[in-house]
């Protein structure tokens, strides 16, 4: 079975962020990157970036979902 890796800037895209936002989750924790054996660059793995969307979708539901009661004075 092959592992399927996507880079830096095709995460990005896929994310709909810039690839420094990628750095900076990466180096906050976030979403953490993978390293390129040969070249140090790095990836991301499809399920982790599956998981991260699945997330991100959630996270919009309970936002989407929140009741919020109004009281008057």
């Amino acid at each position: 079975m092959q592992q399927k890796y996507y880079t830096i800037k095709r995460a990005a895209k896929l994310l709909h962020v810039t690839p420094l936002t990628l750095r900076n989750w990466d180096k906050n924790g976030k979403l953490k990157a993978y390293r390129h054996p040969l070249n140090n660059y790095r990836v991301y793995k499809t399920e982790q970036l599956e998981m991260f969307l699945r997330k991100i979708e959630i996270s919009k539901e309970k936002v989407k979902n929140r009741k919020i009661d109004v009281y008057q004075m």
